[in-house]
């Protein structure tokens, strides 16, 4: 397995996160399939956006910030997960949230509150807006004495995207210890980063796999995530990844942070199949996505599937499946 020297990190999730195969949903679809559980990974719920700021928060400390800024959706995983994180290393979290679906304190708005965040909604759909309000706070903390550090929308910058390039090292070797060959990574894509990592990761250390993005929100996203793992092979010192091993596919249904009827059987039959839980709008729909392409014979026979687990079970409590 080839080795990179990634940039300083903050330990904050449990690792390795499991690596589990589905049994009965693996008969019942003629396919070997395994989902890596970063739900498990010891902070809050779970989610893919702790591996991201073990590197954003790490930066973070190392420029001497004591509060940290970032945006969401009104029920953002990536914000409750910064607002869990932040809490731990004693720093503030500021949400600026757009102040659009559920904004009753219900699901991660809840968990905002026990984590010790400053929830702030903004009524906008434009995240250039928000941006503009952080940098204007962050003015104002600073003549207060205080240092903020901006976390874009995700946490999809460069750095953030190393943390699932790390993830699939991990991956790596817990499937050449379990004696299977991952043939194709799957993951839910509402903001690019966390398919970039896997994009960047599976070619370092996973070269035969291919990746598919599921987009749960509209956007140029195949783009997006191409760039960002540029962006992050500069970072590592290696070349981009061939543009060839990526497949980006949309499965946004009704709009993004909305639950779509079609999906809502495929979560209850892995919840009642296997125990697991996903989300009704993030992996919830990136599952049901990738059973559609299954069914569809999009998946060549290089290898097992492997579903990216990346957390937001609290939105099960702040939005009925529909």
């Amino acid at each position: 397995m080839q080795t990179l020297t990634f940039p300083p990190r903050q330990s904050l999730g449990l690792y390795p996160t499991p690596l589990q195969h589905l049994d009965t949903i693996s008969a019942r679809y003629g396919r070997d399939i395994w989902i890596k559980r970063d739900d498990l990974c010891g902070v809050a719920l779970g989610g893919n956006k702790v591996r991201k700021l073990e590197f954003l928060l790490a930066q973070a400390k190392a420029q001497g910030c004591d509060t940290v800024i970032t945006t969401g959706g009104a029920q953002s995983n990536h914000a409750m997960l910064t607002a869990a994180c932040a809490a731990r290393l004693g720093m503030q979290a500021i949400l600026l949230l757009k102040a659009r679906g559920v904004m009753e304190r219900r699901g991660n708005l809840v968990l905002d509150d026990l984590y010790g965040a400053r929830v702030r909604f903004v009524d906008t759909d434009s995240y250039d807006d928000i941006h503009a309000q952080a940098q204007q706070l962050s003015l104002d903390l600073e003549k207060q004495g205080h240092r903020a550090f901006w976390i874009p929308l995700g946490g999809s910058t460069p750095l953030g995207t190393l943390g699932y390039a790390e993830g699939v090292r991990e991956l790596a070797e817990q499937a050449q210890a379990l004696g299977f060959r991952p043939g194709h990574l799957v993951c839910a894509t509402g903001s690019g980063g966390t398919a970039a990592g896997l994009f960047l990761g599976a070619s370092r250390f996973l070269p035969e796999a291919q990746v598919h993005a599921v987009c749960v929100d509209h956007g140029p996203f195949r783009q997006i995530t191409l760039d960002l793992a540029a962006q992050a092979s500069d970072l590592l010192g290696c070349p981009a990844p061939d543009p060839a091993a990526l497949t980006v596919e949309s499965h946004v249904g009704p709009g993004y942070a909305v639950s779509a009827p079609e999906d809502s059987p495929r979560i209850r039959e892995l919840a009642q199949a296997e125990g697991i839980l996903l989300d009704p709008v993030y992996t919830g729909k990136a599952w049901s996505g990738m059973l559609d392409l299954l069914e569809q014979g999009a998946f060549d026979d290089r290898g097992d599937l492997v579903f990216f687990h990346t957390g937001g079970a609290a939105a099960l409590f702040a939005m009925d499946l529909a």
